[in-house]
Order: C-alpha cells, then structure tokens, then sequence
C-alpha cells in the first residue's frame, strides 16, 4: 500500500514539474513595470535636482508552459501569443533578443537627436557599419557572421549607405570569395566568405544575412545611456523626455510621476507600439499620475493607441490621466500648462 502511494505521489510530481516547465511554442506577454529614466540617463553637467520623475513602460513575455498558459485564460491584462505574432521568419529566441535591442538602441540615436534639436544643442550622427540582425542557415555566411556582428567592410571598401553596400554584392558572382572585417564583442574579426545563392531567393547572391544600417551620434555634453537588457524602440519619446529636462534647467515633469509609450519618429513624430493596454495597466500599478499615449493614425480601421489606453483606463478606474500625443510638443505643451505639483 505504502509502494502505491509513493508511486503516486512520484506520478503527480512528475506531472506537476512537465505541467509547470514543457515549453509550448507560443508566448505569454503581460504588464511589465515603470522604469524611471533618471537612473538610466546622465547628461554630462545636466540637471538633476527635479522633483518629479520620467518612466517608460515595459511589457514582459515568457515562453508559454501549460500551467502558464491555463492561468493567463483567466487573468486580465495577459495575451497568449503564437510565434509569428512575436519572432519574424526564420528569426531564433536569440535573434530575436538582438532585434529587440537593436531597436533600443536605434530609438535612443532617434531621442538623442530630437533632444538636441529642441534644447539647440549640438551633435553628430555618423554611419557605424552594417549591423547583423540574423544570418540564415546555409547561407554564405552561415557560421561565419552572427546577430549582433558589425560589419565594417568587405574587400576593404566600407559602405555609407545600405544601397552601397547591396550594391557592391549584388555585382559579385557565385562563388567569389570576399574578405569580411566585422566587429564582435569590441573585437574586429577578419575571415574570408564565399558568396552564394540566398536560401530564400536562390536567383539572388550574397551573404544570407538581414541586416539594418548602424548609426552613432557624438552630442556636446556627452550623455550615457544604460537601458540594460530592456528591448524595443517604444521607450522613444520617454527617453527623448528624460534627455530634454536634463538639458534644460527648469523640471518639466513639474513635480509629476510621468510615464508614458510611443517610439520617436524624424521630426519628433511619437509613432505607434503594442501592447499599450497592458503599459496602461503596468503605469497604474505603479502610481503613476501622467501616461502619455500615442495619438497615432491606426490603418485598416484598428483602434489607435490612445483609443485602447483611454479605454484600458476606464476600464480599471484609474485617476492617471492618459494624454494623448502625436509629436513631443505635444507632450511638452501639455507639461508646460501643468500648475506646479
């Protein structure tokens, strides 16, 4: 009798463990948390002596298991998402990661810039290489490139533009060897690749990668960054933020907890992101008084940013008060028309 029941404890364990770790090929995003920019931004000489705080919003996605996946059914605020709503094709976990963060990266050049145009201020943008977002299996550079690399040059020409660089493949033949100078890790690397048939397009040649342009800015004062392993480029406009009130001598927040979403655009335009609902319900949770949402154009009839966080917010019964914006002056007049807290 004692045997049976052990072994029947030993069946209901197991099952608990598979139940609570088996990987399912879907992912779960759920309210993340405010982030307060201050920390995470220092300009050289800045402002620092404000009273109110500036915070961009996160959303936190897990790989699914069947006891997560069971419980996000019934919580609100939860999405169960399948993998091509998340990864693009043929893009791995890690690639993705990589995207996410380049993205990060590319919305802080976007704030930096924006931010020194508005206080007069000025900078440099220069062109840093062509980054590696993924490298397809079987493709020229298959074992050779990884996400995340820079590439610097090929055949010791470097490349100011993408259509440069496509260029200058595209006139290559199956088959011709090309000596790649890249950067991994602060470190340049050099090997030489064969060009060949894309795997996707096999009248095409070239390396097999996808790949986005890298840019650097150099700004006078300097500015650091450190947004640590936090992905995607929807923090834009709060970073953009944070960057102007410590340019500037006044405290914009005006003594306020603001947070907010939406990536910066050229020209200051705040463009659209996902998961606004669930920043919304992240913002609340975190006593947060002022959440800007984007006052984007939504296509095909979709609701717009702004429509969904307003409806989010009735829906809780917050007191935050969701503004909406389409540009950063949009978000700065409002702050400007605030009475001091």
């Amino acid at each position: 009798m004692k045997n049976k029941k052990l072994v029947s404890l030993l069946v209901v364990a197991a099952l608990a463990v598979f139940l609570s770790t088996y990987r399912l090929d879907l992912y779960i995003t759920k309210p993340g948390g405010a982030y307060e920019l201050a920390p995470l931004v220092q300009v050289e000489g800045g402002d620092e002596d404000d009273e109110g705080s500036l915070s961009l919003m996160t959303v936190s996605m897990l790989t699914a298991t069947p006891t997560l996946y069971v419980y996000a059914k019934f919580q609100d605020g939860y999405k169960i998402l399948p993998p091509e709503q998340v990864r693009s094709p043929h893009e791995s976990d890690e690639e993705y990661n990589i995207r996410q963060l380049k993205l990060m990266s590319d919305s802080q050049i976007n704030a930096l810039q924006t931010a020194f145009e508005k206080a007069g201020k000025p900078y440099e943008i220069s062109n840093a290489g062509v980054f590696v977002m993924n490298v397809l299996e079987g493709g020229a550079a298959d074992g050779i490139l990884s996400p995340g690399d820079r590439i610097i040059s090929i055949d010791g020409k470097k490349f100011t533009t993408m259509d440069e660089f496509v260029g200058y493949l595209t006139g290559q033949k199956d088959g011709q060897q090309v000596e790649l100078v890249f950067e991994r890790n602060d470190r340049d690397i050099t090997e030489t690749a064969k060009l060949a048939p894309l795997p996707t397009e096999p009248e095409r040649i070239g390396l097999g990668i996808s790949f986005v342009e890298d840019k650097k800015i150099s700004t006078t004062p300097e500015v650091e960054i450190d947004s640590e392993k936090i992905g995607g480029p929807s923090a834009g406009l709060m970073f953009t933020l944070e960057i102007l009130n410590q340019l500037l001598d006044e405290d914009i927040t005006k003594g306020y907890d603001v947070a907010g979403t939406g990536t910066m655009e050229n020209g200051g335009k705040v463009g659209r992101i996902g998961g606004i609902d669930q920043k919304v319900i992240a913002a609340d949770n975190d006593g947060v008084e002022i959440f800007f949402a984007p006052d984007d154009e939504a296509a095909h009839g979709a609701e717009s940013n702004y429509a969904l966080a307003k409806k989010t917010a009735e829906k809780i019964g917050t007191d935050m008060k969701v503004v909406p914006v389409k540009t950063v002056d949009d978000a700065l007049a409002y702050l400007e028309e605030l009475d001091p807290k």
